[in-house]
C-alpha cells in the first residue's frame, strides 16, 4: 500500500471538509447579519446564536487549514526497525479475536478512515491513545490500551 497515495487521500478529504465548513460558516454569517434577525427584545437570540455558530465554523475551518498544511509538509519515511513505529508508519494490528486493523500514523487533524481496494485504513495521529501506545514498537510486539475496560491487547503483525 502506497503511503503517498494515503497522504493524498487525506488531503482530498480535508479539502472536501474545508469546503463544507466554509459554506456552513457563510450561511451562519448571513443568518447572523440578515436584517430580519435583528433582535427585537432580549429573548430574541437567533442572530446571536447564528453569530456564535459562524465563529465556531470559522475556527473549525482554520483548524482544517492547519491540518492540511501539516499533511502537505509531511513526508512519510520507510519503516526503520531500529527505531520502531514512528510517524508515517503503516501498521497492521491483530487482536485476540484474530481481527486485523490497519493504521496509518500521520500528523494531527487527519483522523479518518480510508478505503484502499478492499482494505480499510484508519488514519490516526501520534497523540491518539493508540498512536502513543504504538510508538517505538516493532513487529511482534504487543500494544496495550490503558483505560479500556478490558485492557485490550493487540499485536503488531507488520509495519511498513
Amino acid at each position: 500500500m502506497d503511503k503517498f497515495w494515503l497522504q493524498q487521500q487525506v488531503l482530498e478529504r480535508l479539502a472536501e471538509d474545508l469546503l463544507q465548513v466554509e459554506q456552513a460558516a457563510r450561511v451562519a454569517h448571513e443568518t447572523a447579519t440578515h436584517a430580519e434577525n435583528i433582535a427585537e427584545n432580549k429573548y430574541d437570540t437567533l442572530g446571536l446564536e447564528a453569530a456564535y455558530l459562524a465563529t465556531g465554523q470559522a475556527r473549525r475551518a482554520e483548524a482544517i487549514r492547519q491540518a492540511m498544511a501539516h499533511w502537505r509538509q509531511f513526508r512519510p519515511r520507510p519503516y526503520d526497525a531500529s527505531q520502531g513505529i514512528q510517524l508515517g508508519a503503516l501498521v497492521c494490528l491483530v487482536g485476540a479475536d484474530d481481527q486485523q486493523q490497519q493504521l496509518f500514523l500521520g500528523p494531527d487533524g487527519g483522523s479518518m478512515q480510508l478505503v484502499c481496494g478492499a482494505q480499510r485504513v484508519q488514519v490516526i495521529s501520534c497523540e491518539a491513545p493508540l498512536g502513543k501506545a504504538m510508538l517505538g514498537r516493532c513487529e511482534g510486539d504487543e500494544v496495550s490500551l490503558q483505560g479500556v475496560p478490558t485492557g485490550r491487547q493487540l499485536e503488531v503483525l507488520w509495519v511498513h
